[in-house]
């Protein structure tokens, strides 16, 4: 890898993105390797891959505010970068970030105006760059730029927002939506949009459907929404290892591009993978062919496996005993290179899906796991009453405070209800993940917390919390705070599973992980047997969903 700082140029010319060999490392960590990417005006990439697979580095190298170690980048002149934390300004108020963001527009009219006054004047050579100014404006819908921003705040939820807000009195979801719909107004030839469905309802979701659908320049999108993915993108780019067959019939692995929707890709997905696996299977009996030649050969050179000679076919026997020494010899050396070959060129075997593997070994409970009658809590929940079953699975539904995450926790007794009764099955295992995931000490390793509260010490469960693959083992011994809200999702998940739990009871599960890994949790608990109470604002999986499902309303 060249320690060479990358070229990255805006080229007025384009409207297109190119990127060419992006490769960036923090520290011995690769993160992304010689990572190729190209979106033209009007397609929209979607960026999946594991929890630091390098999608909002790649976001950010693409809009030139990170300098990769290697590799080159051509973009568009006017290009907009959204990441998840906005960047707002705390002074001014809402009409001036809405200005801020059509100034573009303004310096465009006031220069048409110019030209215009020039060409009645009688200024003939007004006439081109009159064209040239008229066609950028056209081309970012610059007549409709006061309509789109109404839209926009509208769409986002912020119509109840007075223009003459200061911007420092937003709560941090107001300025996430506002500033969203600020690069919807700029219509650049090029958006780049980290997690952009987060802090918005279905309503906004939808919306932002609609207006990235409308855009004219490229889209390139980081999210973790599967539905918004699948309504959205032309193309999805997915950072995980696929692998790749050379024309020379090598073999590599790395990121690999899809074309279509998220439906698309996931048959894309698992047809490749199909594709992996048969051709691992390949090198294996390759390899192993050759290494039977090998041995077989060793022992054959030099031994004739035939009558001895009689005194009169002595020179026919010599002759014929090194001919078929010299075949098996050139066997062996055939053997030899392609051995050689195939150890130089492996095909790694596929990636598992081992994270949730042990749901389908718990052992079912029966009857009635958990009764609920008449259970309050302080204008939160009212329930008069519930079961959940061994062969209950329930999705709880509801709008923002109708007490969905409040249930759960009464259910796993984390909550003790203000009135009525929880009776649980005795010795009942059940694994709870609640929303947000807090921790007592910041500064105990991935493994304690893993193992807090199981017999034996912490470094005996080292094994199990690996095999999970839930967490890469140079994490395991990071003070948990200093892990990314991901991963600690992830350790979370890890600690549940890992319990052998007899009732699931998940609190938006799908918070802060991969597309991937999500897709690995709806199909691990579709096949176990194991009961699950479900709160997710997943599309997705609530579109999917096969089970019950109850609705709750405020109390």
């Amino acid at each position: 890898m060249s320690s060479s700082h990358a070229a990255s140029t805006s080229a007025p010319t384009t409207r297109s993105l190119v990127a060419r060999g992006i490769t960036v490392a923090y520290g011995l960590r690769t993160v992304l390797d010689a990572v190729d990417l190209t979106a033209s005006p009007g397609e929209r990439l979607g960026l999946v891959g594991e929890n630091g697979a390098g999608k909002s580095t790649l976001l950010r190298v693409l809009a030139g505010t990170q300098a990769p170690d290697d590799g080159t980048v051509t973009r568009p002149a006017h290009v907009t970068y959204l990441g998840q934390v906005p960047d707002l300004p705390d002074d001014g108020t809402l009409r001036d970030a809405v200005d801020a963001a059509l100034a573009d527009f303004r310096v465009l009219e006031a220069r048409m105006r110019e030209l215009e006054q020039a060409m009645t004047d009688g200024d003939e050579g007004a006439l081109a760059p009159y064209g040239e100014v008229l066609d950028a404006y056209e081309r970012r819908d610059g007549w409709s730029a006061d309509a789109r921003a109404a839209r926009a705040i509208a769409g986002l939820g912020l119509g109840d927002v007075a223009e003459d807000r200061r911007l420092a009195t937003l709560s941090g979801g107001q300025r996430s939506r506002l500033a969203l719909a600020l690069a919807l107004v700029v219509s650049a030839d090029l958006m780049l949009l980290d997690e952009p469905t987060n802090h918005l309802d279905d309503s906004a979701v939808s919306y932002l459907e609609r207006a990235l659908a409308e855009q004219h320049g490229a889209v390139v999108v980081v999210s973790h929404d599967r539905a918004f993915l699948d309504a959205t993108c032309t193309g999805i780019l997915d950072l995980d290892p696929s692998l790749h067959v050379h024309p020379d019939g090598l073999t590599s692995t790395g990121p690999a591009r899809y074309t279509g929707d998220y439906t698309a890709y996931l048959a894309a997905k698992a047809s490749a993978r199909v594709r992996w696996a048969q051709a691992r299977t390949a090198w294996e009996d390759a390899h192993a062919e050759a290494k039977a030649v090998l041995q077989n050969g060793s022992r054959q050179v030099g031994h004739q496996g035939y009558r001895p000679p009689r005194d009169n076919d002595k020179f026919i026997g010599h002759f014929l005993g090194e001919r078929k020494d010299a075949a098996v010899s050139r066997r062996v050396r055939d053997a030899e290179n392609r051995l050689a070959k195939l150890e130089e060129h492996p095909v790694p075997p596929p990636p598992e899906k081992r994270a949730f593997a042990g749901l389908a070994e718990v052992s079912p409970a029966d009857g009635v796991l958990v009764a609920v009658r008449g259970v309050e809590v302080a204008d939160r929940l009212r329930l008069d009453a519930l079961d959940v079953s061994a062969d209950s699975r329930l999705l709880v539904v509801g709008p923002n405070g109708a007490g969905k995450s409040t249930l759960l926790a009464v259910l796993a007794g984390a909550l003790e209800p203000d009135a009525g009764t929880v009776r649980r099955q005795r010795r009942l295992r059940i694994g709870y993940l609640p929303q947000e995931d807090s921790y007592a000490d910041p500064g105990a390793s991935a493994l304690a917390v893993f193992a807090d509260g199981r017999e034996g010490p912490a470094e005996e469960w080292r094994g199990a919390l690996r095999k999970t693959g839930l967490l890469h083992p140079r994490d395991l011994d990071k003070p948990v705070g200093e892990l990314s809200i991901g991963q600690q999702r992830r350790l979370s998940l890890a600690r549940v599973v890992s319990e052998r739990p007899q009732l699931l009871l998940l609190d938006e599960p799908t918070n802060h992980l991969s597309v991937a890994l999500v897709e690995e949790l709806q199909e691990a608990l579709t096949s176990s047997s194991v009961p699950v109470v479900l709160v997710t604002h997943d599309r997705w999986w609530r579109r999917q969903w096969d089970g019950q499902t109850l609705a709750l309303q405020p109390a």
